[in-house]
């Protein structure tokens, strides 16, 4: 990947991934190509903020990258790779970025991009500037131990031999949202990287009705970077809540 990005010597950075044409198993549908309001509001909130973005697409016309596209958002033109469901393609997509240019940017945060709209910007936050070792994420409202993740982590389940294990031990922690990571860039790098080793270990042709994402990047926070996370408010409002009104949270995830 080139470097045509004027802001990333020195600078933070938001990235996200929009994929299309493959059939998407959290939305039970496959989104339609070429259709800008599917990330609208996430690039209206960067630019808001004035923070930095970069959205890696497979199907955004020319027309379109160069309409929207202005000096703090960029698009990087990506294939899709068929052996994995697209929000857990995206952390291999973000390692070989971060691989080439880490070393550019100051901190990150990677999001879901169809629901997630940043609210205040994270970068001049004091939790955030006072916590450069530590990474951040979404939360929602309930414990691991819930029907939806248990029925979702089978095909870790049987390919982690650890995994029930720690399925047991965190069962009454609260549920991290990967729909929004984000950290200081060393450490980024460092989670990213061990997030996709695992997701091509062990999440490859996962052919379950669930992608894998939650719960691979549950057992990855809870069992090797538990000291380092901090999640929930002022991170992000309440998963699913429709808080529309709040702007006290970093992120606003649906």
């Amino acid at each position: 990947m080139p470097l045509p990005f004027p802001f990333l010597p020195g600078s933070p950075l938001v990235m996200a991934c929009h994929i299309t044409g493959v059939y998407d198993v959290n939305r039970n549908s496959i989104l339609p190509d070429d259709d800008f309001t599917q990330v609208q509001a996430w690039a209206t909130s960067l630019k808001a903020q004035k923070v930095n973005g970069i959205i890696f697409h497979n199907s955004f016309s020319a027309v379109t990258c160069t309409a929207h596209q202005h000096k703090q958002l960029h698009f990087i033109r990506i294939e899709a790779d068929a052996a994995f469901k697209p929000n857990i393609y995206r952390y291999i997509i973000y390692r070989e970025f971060l691989r080439l240019h880490a070393t550019k940017i100051t901190s990150l945060f990677v999001t879901d991009i169809a629901d997630v709209e940043m609210i205040k910007n994270p970068f001049i936050e004091p939790l955030f500037m006072a916590n450069a070792d530590k990474l951040f994420c979404g939360d929602e409202p309930v414990k691991l131990h819930t029907e939806w993740m248990i029925n979702h982590a089978a095909h870790l389940r049987n390919a982690i031999a650890a995994y029930a294990a720690y399925e047991t031990a965190f069962k009454n922690s609260v549920l991290l949202n990967c729909g929004i990571i984000g950290g200081g860039s060393s450490q980024m790098q460092n989670f990213i990287e061990q997030l996709a080793a695992m997701h091509e270990q062990y999440n490859r042709n996962n052919t379950t009705a669930y992608t894998g994402d939650m719960g691979a990047f549950n057992y990855l926070v809870r069992t090797r970077f538990n000291s380092y996370f901090t999640h929930g408010y002022p991170v992000n409002t309440v998963f699913k809540g429709y808080e529309n009104q709040r702007m006290d949270c970093w992120f606003r995830h649906k």
